[in-house]
C-alpha cells in the first residue's frame, strides 16, 4: 500500500520503511521539520519523496502520524479525502502523570500506535482505539569487540534534556571509567562542568558510531523517562553489556543477565566495574543481550506487526467511508 508519512523521528523511521509499501515522505526546498524527506539517510527506493502540493493528486491509503497537529496538515494536503490514519506515540507522558490526557483522546476517526506498553498504560486515551507495536531496530550486527577500558553512551540533546534522559547521573559512572557520550547536541556537555572524564563525541552518523560504541566496554542506559532508547536496542543487538535504569519499559526488554537493571545507581555502578575489570564476563552478558533483543525487537517482528495494522486500518476505514456514503444517502431520500 502507499502510506503518507512524514520523516520526524529518523531512528524509527529507519526501521518502518523497511516493510513492503511505498512511503511518500513530504519533502520541502528548506528541509524542515514539515518537509525532511529522506533527510540524506540511505534508505529503501520505496521511501519516496514528494512535494507536498503533489499530495492531493497521489494515490495515498493511509496516513501515519507522529504528531498531534499533522492530523489537519493531512486532511489538507489530501484535500479532504478521508484516508486512515494510525497516530505513532513515541512518548511517554510528561505531564499529570498518571492522570495524562492524550490530546488525540476520545476519537473514532484514528487508531493510537503507542510504542511501548508502559506508554498504552500512562496515557488516558478515552475511548480512541489504541494498540501497541514494540519497535523494531535495523540489525547493526554482533560488533561488541569491548578492547576499550571506557563506557559508551548516546543522547540526544543532553543539556537541554538533561535529569529527563540521565545527563546528570554521567560523573557517577565516570568516576569509574571515562564515559563517551554520541548524539545530537552533546558538544554543549562541557557547560556542565563534568570534567575531562565525560567525552562529548558529537553527533556522528551510524555507521561510524557503531564500530566506535562497540570497542567501549559496556553501554549506560541512563534515561529515566523515556518509551524506550533507540541506541539502547541498537547496543544490545551489537552484543554490548547494557547498563540500564529500570525505569518505563526498560525491565520488559533487558534481562538481568544481559549486564545490570536497576532503579538503585549505586549497583550499575557497581556492575559496570564488575565489567570493566573482567572482559569475558561482559562478553558473556553482552551475548545475553543480543539474544534477548533479538527475540523481542527484530525488525522482521516489528514490520510484520505494522503490516497487520496497516491491514486493519485500511479495513475499518473502508467500512467507516460506507457507513457514511449510506447514511448521507438515506438522509437525501
Amino acid at each position: 500500500m502507499r502510506i503518507l508519512v512524514w520523516h520526524v523521528h529518523g531512528g524509527w523511521m529507519d526501521a518502518f520503511v523497511r516493510g513492503p509499501h511505498e512511503y511518500l515522505i513530504p519533502t520541502t526546498p528548506q528541509r524542515d521539520a514539515w518537509g525532511l524527506g529522506r533527510g540524506g539517510r540511505s534508505w529503501p527506493s520505496s521511501a519516496v519523496e514528494v512535494d507536498p502540493a503533489d499530495v492531493v493528486a497521489a494515490e495515498v491509503d493511509v496516513v501515519v502520524l507522529q504528531r498531534p497537529e499533522e492530523v489537519e496538515a493531512a486532511r489538507r494536503l489530501l484535500g479532504g479525502r478521508p484516508v486512515p490514519m494510525v497516530f505513532v506515540e513515541h512518548n511517554a507522558p510528561r505531564v499529570d502523570v498518571p492522570n495524562s490526557l492524550h490530546p488525540l483522546r476520545d476519537r473514532d476517526d484514528l487508531t493510537i500506535a503507542h510504542v511501548t506498553h508502559w506508554n498504552a498504560l500512562m496515557w488516558d486515551c478515552g475511548t480512541t482505539r489504541t494498540t501497541v507495536v514494540e519497535h523494531g531496530v535495523v540489525d547493526p550486527g554482533p560488533r561488541y569487540r569491548g578492547t576499550l577500558e571506557r563506557l559508551g553512551v548516546v543522547i540526544n540533546e543532553p543539556v537541554r534534556r538533561h535529569r529527563v534522559v540521565g545527563t546528570d547521573l554521567l560523573p557517577r559512572f565516570a568516576a569509574v571509567a571515562p564515559v563517551d557520550v554520541w548524539g545530537m547536541g552533546t558538544e554543549r556537555l562541557p557547560v556542565l562542568g563534568f570534567g575531562d572524564r565525560v567525552v562529548a563525541r558529537g553527533d556522528v552518523a551510524a555507521d561510524p558510531m557503531h564500530s566506535a560504541l562497540a570497542e567501549r566496554r559496556a553501554y549506560v542506559h541512563p534515561n529515566r523517562w523515556t518509551s524506550l532508547g533507540l541506541s539502547l536496542l541498537e547496543a544490545m543487538h551489537m552484543a554490548m553489556p547494557v547498563l540500564v535504569l529500570a525505569t518505563t519499559d526498560a525491565a520488559r526488554t533487558v534481562p538481568a543477565g544481559a549486564g545490570a537493571i536497576a532503579t538503585d545507581v549505586e549497583e550499575l555502578v557497581r556492575a559496570s566495574r564488575t565489567l570493566l575489570a573482567d572482559p569475558e564476563e561482559a562478553r558473556r552478558r553482552g551475548a545475553v543481550a543480543r539474544e534477548a533483543v533479538l527475540a523481542r525487537h527484530a525488525l522482521g517482528r516489528f514490520t510484520a506487526d505494522w503490516d497487520v495494522l496497516l491491514d486493519d486500518a485500511v479495513s475499518r476505514g473502508v467500512r467507516r467511508n460506507r457507513a457514511a456514503a449510506v447514511a448521507v444517502e438515506g438522509s437525501a431520500r
